[in-house]
């Protein structure tokens, strides 16, 4: 129930509908209600008398009821409509609100495709839960209460048959409830677990035909597709079984009033319109149980629901800005002092081990290393992706805890390891880094990152459109247009994460020629070649997450080991100062 009080807090705005909403259900009932009262009156004064204008009178008056309740009953749909999908948004915004607030150590303790789900089926349960549960949730306790007082005021005798059946009733949805409400929660990971599949196979569907693994992506969704539906098939099964109990109790309830109730006819104890308003009272009554049970099996469900919205929306981000937050980066000087990092607190090992750097402001510093080696790691923790677990990271002569994120990582440009356009444009994606640039800043950017010579080619230019993640795009363009929409942001520190791995030789050199004019900006770049990072100022080799070697390429190939046999096996034919032999 806490998870359900902290996400009603979010249909604020839709207070209003929602309560009259509520009012008038409670108004239709009411209409309804009165109907069996004149149906009896008919059947008791009208024919007995056979008095056609009572008949008509009565007639009339339940024919305006039962317009004024089409009517209210119009109104609710509008306004429940209205509360119901107000609150879904406003739901939705906040859940991703809250997700653009996590940092990438949040991110990890989330599966995306389980994101989406809450995001989509979630949020859907619990608009379902207002949409088509506040009716019965207001119309069934009033039809239940009213249905059992004019029971009692007409038939003192016969109601007893209702408390009777009521309890009987009562106790087989509880029991219905409780081996249901779990199952809930199952429901929604095999969702998740289908959402993870269809993500996979969509964003990976090039290599899934490349390796003709069609038929193995099918049947890898035939399973946890089959998976969804038994558990769909069980939990709504057992769910189901509320209108078999309800009816069992119902047609029990209405032989044993119909019974009685005839005893008392034949002794002219009761009239017959009576009966036949009381069975309607009875009929009321239970349709109102049964509309009880379907709010709770409705609140069952919306509680494992809410729970899961509520975990995105209580996860507190691991990386905030700090009080007082500086809000300017001096420069691009950077400093490990003494580093440890691991991803999880329980971690056995250490991602990084006691780094100790000083990178001066301007300088072009290179990073290599074998696979796993934590080179990426090291970088995020620049921009404060992650926090050190150990040890200060200082850029611009402050720990970055001290300055405010947006602040810091708009000093930063980070051109990551996997190239990330989106939906749009040339000119949309590269504004990612200036929303304000115009098309002669934006070619000089694309100039310097050798992304002009492919645009140049394209009819529509800086307008081309990339389609959904820069599909029209190679490998070496996609990665050309990210390094230029991280050069519009004008960094005092920008990282290149391998980020060149899908550009050739040539337009790489020309690359690193461009960047030399940035001369106030401190460049650090990841690469696996050598070529990439001998024209450094200094070079890191990292070795499982300490630091092997810093040095010059001729300091290095001079007296590192490791270094030397990482430039023999990819340079063999060139002489030692990088020149090709003659």
């Amino acid at each position: 129930m806490k998870d359900l009080k902290r996400i009603a807090s979010y249909i604020g705005p839709y207070k209003r509908a929602m309560f009259l909403a509520m009012l008038l259900v409670c108004v239709e009932t009411a209409f309804e209600l009165i109907i069996p009262l004149m149906m009896a009156d008919i059947l008791d004064v009208g024919v007995p008398n056979r008095d056609v204008q009572y008949i008509l009178i009565k007639g009339v008056q339940m024919g305006i009821c039962a317009l004024l309740a089409l009517v209210t009953g119009f109104l609710y749909a509008r306004y429940a409509a209205k509360a119901a999908y107000g609150f879904g948004a406003q739901l939705r915004q906040a859940e991703y609100e809250h997700i653009q607030q996590y940092s990438f150590a949040n991110l990890d303790r989330f599966e995306t495709s389980s994101l989406v789900t809450r995001m989509t089926t979630d949020v859907t349960v619990m608009q379902n839960a207002i949409n088509g549960g506040l009716r019965p949730l207001v119309r069934g306790p009033s039809m239940f209460l009213f249905g059992v007082l004019f029971s009692f005021w007409m038939n003192p005798q016969l109601a007893l048959v209702l408390l009777v059946c009521t309890p009987v009733l009562g106790v087989i949805l509880a029991l219905i409830v409780r081996k249901v409400s779990p199952m809930y929660g199952r429901l929604q990971k095999a969702m998740d677990k289908v959402n993870a599949v269809v993500e996979e196979g969509f964003t990976a569907i090039r290599a899934v035909k490349a390796f003709v693994r069609d038929e193995y992506e099918e049947e890898k969704f035939a399973e946890v597709n089959q998976n969804l539906m038994q558990t769909s098939q069980k939990t709504f099964h057992r769910a189901q079984l509320n209108m078999p109990a309800f009816q069992l109790v119902m047609y029990g309830a209405i032989v044993l009033i119909l019974w009685f109730g005839g005893q008392l006819i034949i002794s002219g104890q009761m009239q017959v319109g009576k009966l036949t308003g009381f069975v309607s009272y009875v009929l009321q009554v239970m349709n109102s149980l049964m509309m009880i049970s379907n709010v709770f099996l409705l609140l069952t469900r919306s509680l494992a629901s809410a729970h899961r919205i509520s975990e995105v929306l209580e996860e507190t981000p691991s990386l905030q800005s700090p009080q007082n937050a500086l809000k300017q980066v001096a420069d691009g000087d950077i400093v490990f002092e003494n580093v440890s990092f691991k991803y999880h607190e329980d971690a056995e090992e250490y991602a990084l081990s006691h780094v100790n750097l000083h990178i001066l402001p301007g300088q072009t510093v290179g990073v290599i290393g074998g696979t796993g080696s934590a080179k990426s790691t090291l970088v995020q923790l620049i921009p404060r992706l992650y926090d050190a677990t150990e040890g200060r990271v200082l850029v611009g002569g402050q720990d970055v805890r001290e300055y405010d994120l947006e602040t810091l990582r708009d000093a930063v440009g980070i051109v990551l390891q996997k190239n990330v356009l989106f939906s749009g444009t040339v000119r949309d994606n590269l504004r990612w880094g200036a929303p304000d640039a115009d098309d002669e800043t934006l070619w000089q950017a694309c100039k310097m990152a050798q992304a002009d010579e492919f645009l140049s080619r394209m009819p529509m230019g800086l307008d081309t459109d990339l389609g959904q993640g820069g599909v029209n795009l190679s490998g070496g363009q996609k990665q050309r247009l990210c390094i230029a929409r991280t050069l519009l942001k004008k960094p005092k520190v920008l990282i290149f994460d391998d980020s060149t791995s899908a550009v050739d030789t040539a337009t790489e050199a020309k690359i690193r020629a461009a960047l030399k004019s940035l001369g106030d900006t401190t460049k650090i770049v990841i690469a696996q070649r050598v070529t990439s990072v001998m024209g450094a100022d200094q070079i890191i080799i990292l070795e499982d997450g300490k630091v092997h070697a810093v040095g010059t390429h001729k300091e290095l190939l001079a007296n590192d080991e490791i270094y030397r046999e990482i430039y023999h096996s990819q340079m063999k034919g060139d002489s030692e100062d990088g020149s090709q032999a003659v």
